[in-house]
């Protein structure tokens, strides 16, 4: 059957066209139309946060026991983790495209809680937040007063407090990042007064966390671990595990003869 055929016979092309018309109203009306396909795999983001820490002791306590427990999760093809200096970690689990992502976020909580008590107690107090999110940005928005009545610092809490929230309901939406800074309280101490009352930044700032009726931790950057004078910031790093076999062996024969002498 060539082209000539339809030519010749106009009744059997209107029957074909009008069956080929009717099959596709069919489909149309009984297939599914999906306006936005899943063309990404489903992602699974764990964050973390361990106020004061470096990068190097927050990928030490943090990252790598939440690593070995998420490891091996069904339908996972492969996770990418960072760290950095201010205290936060996070972990993106990239699972097998066609995984429904609601399980795939009750796997990975499941796995997140059997390494809780792996983690140090100031991160399981802030919490492990696990959340369905894509690496990708969506879309961008940039809010600023035309007038310059209103600062950045005001901006952010404005966003943080009214649109946040509204647009976190949005169905699809799976997280919010505001860049900026917001309010908050930076307390300078002195080691000297603090040395003849014998207290220790921790202490203080669990006095000022029991104080105020808080779910966040009291600062971004948190002044626990560091000692600050004038602009000057030191970091410092103490050793809170043996790398080896033979600080294991000086620390316990230090505390022998401590004991010996007492």
């Amino acid at each position: 059957m060539n082209i000539r055929t339809f030519i010749e016979r106009p009744v059997l092309s209107s029957v074909i066209s009008i069956v080929i018309v009717i099959g596709g109203l069919i489909g149309l009306a009984v297939l599914p139309i999906e306006r936005y396909p899943n063309i990404a795999p489903p992602t699974i983001r764990v964050q973390a946060n361990y106020n004061g820490a470096s990068a190097e002791t927050v990928l030490k306590s943090v990252v790598v026991p939440l690593e070995e427990a998420i490891n091996g999760v069904e339908n996972m093809t492969y996770m990418t983790s960072s760290a950095t200096n201010n205290g936060s970690a996070s972990i993106s689990v990239f699972f097998k495209q066609g995984t429904n992502p609601d399980m795939a976020a009750v796997n990975v909580q499941n796995c997140v809680s059997r390494a809780t008590r792996q983690l140090p107690s100031e991160v399981t107090d802030v919490g492990v937040t696990v959340k369905k999110r894509q690496t990708n940005i969506l879309e961008q928005i940039a809010l600023y007063s035309p007038n310059g009545t209103y600062d950045r610092t005001f901006i952010v809490n404005y966003i943080k407090i009214n649109l946040v929230p509204a647009i976190s309901r949005i169905a699809g939406v799976g997280d919010i990042e505001v860049r900026g800074a917001d309010y908050s309280m930076r307390i300078w101490l002195k080691p000297d007064v603090m040395a003849q009352y014998k207290l220790i930044p921790a202490d203080i700032s669990g006095m000022l966390w029991r104080s105020i009726s808080l779910s966040l931790p009291i600062s971004q950057r948190p002044w626990a671990n560091r000692i600050s004078r004038l602009q000057r910031e030191l970091w410092v790093k103490t050793l809170t595990r043996h790398s080896s076999m033979r600080c294991a062996i000086r620390v316990a024969w230090r505390r022998l003869r401590s004991l010996e002498m007492s």
